[in-house]
């Protein structure tokens, strides 16, 4: 069955000085463009030709001429939701990390004239979920302060089986997609430099997180994290079983009451 954590439970990933400071700050400023076209939840084209992926969110996607893709449930209202916020508007670009994908896409946050931000305003309306990258991570506190509020009023997406919170032992029913995940970590192994966060009582099977050598540093040591409960996000893929790796902090949060836990993982 999908987990579904209630408000109290989910207030807990968030730090409570999460809104009280202008995320404007964090970012680079990249100049003013005026948004011609929506191509879907979190993709806009701008009337210089730019092409804009509107970083540290994932919206539901649609096919967009993907041979056999289907579009996933509320793919539709999320870029309808895009267009009521940004179609033919002034916005700004705030650059937090990687400026360009592979696909020569701008990378950016986006402002509108108001002051409101768009990825802000998509995870209110429960139309996205907050997706992180080790070389794009700024403003993601409040990103998932955003998604937190979403999550714990049941809007959009949250209210979808389809974005379910997983429980460990249901996650190899979904490899090759984006998930969240609940749970307890049983063990913490470092391998090599690798570091392997076990949630079942066998590796060879279960569930588990991999923080790779490169990435460690970035991390607490094995100690920290057995027996904590912690909620973790990214893409499940088969590897002695399902297996989420993690590369930055922001995607595994302690799930706790104590004040140091709700800062997650430094």
């Amino acid at each position: 069955m999908a987990k579904w954590l209630g408000p109290v439970a989910l207030l807990a990933l968030i730090p409570s000085a999460a809104g009280s400071d202008d995320p404007r700050a964090l970012f680079t400023d990249g100049g003013a463009a005026v948004v011609r076209d929506v191509i879907d939840g979190d993709t806009v084209l701008l009337e210089d030709g730019r092409q804009v992926r509107l970083v540290g969110i994932q919206a539901p996607k649609l096919p967009l001429e993907r041979e056999g893709f289907r579009a996933w449930p509320l793919a539709d209202a999320a870029k309808a939701r895009l267009e009521e916020l940004v179609a033919g508007e002034p916005v700004n670009l705030l650059y937090g990390g990687a400026a360009e994908d592979r696909y020569s896409r701008r990378l950016a946050h986006l402002w509108l004239a108001d002051g409101r931000w768009v990825q802000r305003q998509m995870l209110l309306a429960g139309l996205a979920r907050v997706y992180t990258f080790a070389d794009n991570r700024a403003g993601a506190t409040h990103l998932l302060a955003a998604e937190a509020e979403a999550r714990a009023a049941g809007r959009g997406i949250w209210a979808d089986p389809y974005y379910a919170i997983r429980a460990p032992d249901e996650t190899s029913d979904f490899y090759d997609s984006f998930q969240i995940v609940d749970g307890t970590i049983r063990s913490a192994a470092l391998v090599r430099g690798t570091l392997y966060l076990n949630f079942g009582e066998n590796w060879r099977h279960d569930f588990t997180v991999r923080i790779l050598r490169k990435h460690a540093r970035h991390f607490p040591d094995a100690d920290a994290f057995e027996g904590r409960r912690v909620e973790v996000r990214g893409w499940l893929f088969a590897r002695n079983g399902p297996m989420i790796d993690a590369t930055h902090p922001e995607q595994i949060v302690f799930r706790a009451d104590s004040a140091e836990d709700r800062e997650g993982v430094r």
